[in-house]
């Protein structure tokens, strides 16, 4: 019988406890003690439910991320912590967030001293995932050491409880890669300085009777520098001769150049992401030493739907023929990216229902997988021939449901031609037209778009959901929370203004609901980073939308005011990189149907007086292929896509977009490609590092840095804000730039909100009188 094991499981909860645990945490409504014991008791639930798999991850548990933990285990911890009281975890959580606990929860002295704020960690995305990551930094003089305590007692917690453990760390090269030298150093320099704290952590493993370690390297699946390649090679003759077995783990895309590199390093097994590397298996057989385990991802870890196992099989048989006690099978990647459990879904459409498979349906899939390829009397396909038949009439009834294709939306797409995504002139025609409409200052203020979702809200959209109130009540209530918002920006004295996104649950949540050929779960939850989680849409079939689905809340909210009003939307791209997606078509055919659909709302708006149009692609990084080889047919229908929604409009019609959270340096010409008007990019965190693009490309349109870091509970000084702006406009012609948070601000409060744009707002009344 295959080994089965999974490379890590989502740490959330099904009803996301660990949420709810570490923001009554940070508020200071709870204790250390109860947070560890919420994270304890979410580790043994979770690992009774992967409990028939052969060997299960231990280590894949974080409070806040798991490059974060590793950080922490290396003792690479940034200098401005360090000074601080408290303990470890009150340390973690100032990288992670900038503080700990919350001050106006209770004060310093009171918490241990753990409450002061520092900058927090730069926060980037996991690969091509939505997931984000605290990225390490390093300089020349980073030293390591090492701290496994974390580790060791996770270690111990699962022995205490019968799991057959297989501790997973993120593995050095690939934690190197993930960070940034700050001084501008060679990060690879720190490599000899690295592996002995590696070799002690898996010593100190090896001392606990750990037969395996998962060690995973996903940048194997992207293009290596030779000094990167010849850092494996070092890497792992240091760590590759201890007692402990090595699986070397690498997911998300294919090895290619980099197959006989992964095949020729002295670890004791290798894992293949089968599902975007199925071609690539039958190659990393024939180049894998004898005596090497063989693990293959074939449930996908990413996607939601299930498997077809019968097909699975078809190709996997001949395999597990070959390799015998070799073969191992898992899902292609941790499991993290999937919600927990498909059971809890009681109010999911039936037939949708069938289709899918999350996380612990995942395990029962590599179950049934291990039990069809085992040979002899109590294994082989008829010994599981009830869960094929079953399985086969889902996939089946999937395939060929009316439901999935409209022939109207695919005859629309077929009709795209180039002139939808052109504007009518170019934008220094644009741009002045736009001046004389919206009549603003220099250095214009505005924000991302939403502002805080309070209780009274949460509380409103639970009552019309459960159906105690009506929808006149609801759209009175979501109207009050609409009229405050601008209330309280036209008080701050912010130039262009947002209706404030009362009545959004998600930004892609709230449009995939309006759009025909979605479906949505209750419980289907997914952590994007620390305590904030997603319920990514279900994109099932041809996009259509029946109606309007924005213009009545954005209207209403032009109306209390005199100043431009911002409409909102969600772009293309980002919806379909924040969806489940269906995988019968190519994403950009899901894509294209996406940008027709927005479009229509967009040229709606316009319609009803909507002067500023903001179509967010906050995800277009992040839907890029990892090897840069691949990029330009992404990008190419990426851009496409978000022209077709855009470019409708009127030249008198400002078009902003945002993007958040990711590397744009080097795709900078593709954004300039996009010709909206204003783009509003991250840079807080980064200390404007990522204005460096506009060092040797100069981008032709309007551009707002964002200027704090809506994701801590920090409160930015205007000084801060002066200054960074000043770095922007070193780069950038300051007539062309705007000021504005780097985010949205629905996950603050109020008293986080209006003193940050008080200063804010202050700092570019500063930059008007001072800078030229």
């Amino acid at each position: 019988m295959a080994t089965t094991h999974t490379l890590g499981f989502p740490r959330i909860g099904a009803k996301r406890e660990l949420k709810f645990a570490l923001e009554a945490y940070w508020k200071g409504a709870s204790s250390r003690d109860e947070l560890v014991r919420v994270g304890a008791d979410l580790r043994k639930r979770h690992w009774r439910d992967q409990g028939a798999l052969d060997l299960v991850p231990v280590g894949d548990f974080a409070f806040y991320d798991q490059v974060l933990d590793m950080s922490f285990t290396l003792g690479n911890l940034p200098e401005r912590v360090k000074g601080f009281h408290g303990d470890a975890l009150d340390n973690y959580f100032r990288v992670a967030r900038g503080r700990s606990a919350e001050t106006a929860a209770h004060s310093a002295e009171e918490h241990g001293g753990c409450c002061g704020g520092v900058a927090a960690g730069e926060m980037t995305k996991w690969f091509d995932t939505n997931y984000h990551y605290i990225v390490p930094e390093f300089d020349a003089g980073t030293t390591f050491t090492l701290d496994a305590s974390r580790l060791l007692e996770q270690l111990a917690e699962a022995k205490a409880q019968g799991v057959k453990a297989k501790p997973v760390i993120v593995g050095p090269v690939t934690y190197l890669a993930l960070g940034k030298a700050k001084d501008g150093s060679d990060k690879l320099a720190l490599l000899p300085r690295l592996l002995p704290v590696y070799a002690g952590l898996l010593q100190a493993l090896t001392d606990q009777g750990v037969e395996w370690v998962q060690i995973d390297e996903p940048i194997l699946v992207t293009e290596l520098e030779a000094a990167w390649r010849d850092a494996f090679t070092q890497a792992y003759r240091a760590l590759g001769t201890g007692a402990v077995k090595l699986l070397l783990a690498t997911y998300f895309g294919q090895l290619q150049d980099n197959l006989p590199l992964a095949c020729s390093l002295p670890v004791q097994g290798l894992h293949l992401d089968a599902i975007t590397a199925r071609d690539e298996v039958d190659a990393l057989i024939q180049a894998l030493p004898t005596d090497r385990v063989v693990s293959l991802g074939v449930v996908n870890g990413r996607n939601i739907w299930k498997t077809d196992l019968g097909a699975t099989l078809d190709w996997l048989e001949p395999v597990a023929e070959r390799l015998g006690e070799r073969l191992w099978i898992a899902p292609s990647c941790s499991l993290l990216h999937v919600p927990v459990d498909l059971a809890g879904e009681r109010k999911l459409d039936e037939e949708a229902r069938s289709w899918l498979a999350f996380a612990v349906q995942k395990l029962e899939e590599i179950r049934v997988l291990a039990i069809a390829l085992t040979p002899g009397r109590d294994g082989g396909r008829a010994a599981v021939a009830a869960e094929l038949d079953a399985n086969r009439a889902a996939v089946e009834a999937r395939r060929h449901s009316p439901r999935v294709n409209n022939p109207a939306v695919k005859a629309a797409v077929a009709a795209i031609d180039a002139r939808l995504g052109r504007r009518k002139s170019a934008f220094i025609e644009r741009a002045a037209k736009q001046a004389t409409r919206l009549n603003l200052p220099k250095f214009p203020t505005t924000t991302i778009g939403s502002f805080p979702q309070t209780k009274e809200i949460r509380q409103a959209r639970s009552q019309f959901k459960a159906g105690t109130i009506d929808a006149v009540a609801y759209t009175e209530a979501m109207r009050g929370e609409i009229a405050r918002s601008v209330r309280e920006q036209e008080a701050l004295g912010l130039d262009v203004l947002v209706h404030g996104e009362a009545e959004r649950n998600d930004m892609v949540e709230y449009f995939g609901e309006q759009l025909d050929g979605y479906v949505f779960s209750q419980g289907g939850w997914v952590q994007s980073y620390g305590s904030r989680c997603v319920k990514p849409p279900i994109l099932f079939g041809d996009i259509s939308r029946p109606r309007a689905m924005t213009v009545d809340w954005i209207a209403y909210a032009a109306s209390l005011t005199d100043k431009p009003m911002k409409g909102m939307l969600t772009g293309p791209v980002t919806i379909l990189n924040w969806s489940f997606v269906r995988d019968d078509q190519p994403r950009s055919e899901s894509c294209r149907q996406l940008a027709l659909a927005i479009r229509e709302e967009v040229l709606d708006l316009e319609t009803a007086g909507v002067g500023v149009i903001q179509i967010d692609e906050a995800a277009l990084r992040e839907g890029l292929p990892l090897r840069k080889s691949q990029w330009q047919a992404y990008l190419d229908w990426a851009v496409e896509s978000f022209r077709i929604t855009a470019n409708g409009v009127a030249d008198e019609t400002q078009i902003h977009t945002h993007m958040c959270y990711s590397e744009f340096n080097d795709i900078i010409a593709s954004i300039a490609a996009m010709d909206a008007d204003v783009i509003t990019i991250e840079t807080s965190r980064s200390d404007m590092e990522l204005l460096d693009a506009f060092d040797d490309f100069k981008y032709p349109n309007e551009i707002g840095p964002g200027v704090y870091d809506i994701h801590s509970p920090n409160i930015p000084t205007e000084g801060h804000i002066v200054d960074l702006m000043k770095k922007a406009a070193e780069r950038i012609p300051a007539d062309r730039l705007w000021v504005n948070p780097d985010c949205g601000l629905k996950t603050r409060q109020w008293a986080e909100v209006l003193p940050a744009l008080t200063n804010m707002v202050s700092a570019a009344k500063t930059l008007r009188a001072t800078v030229a």
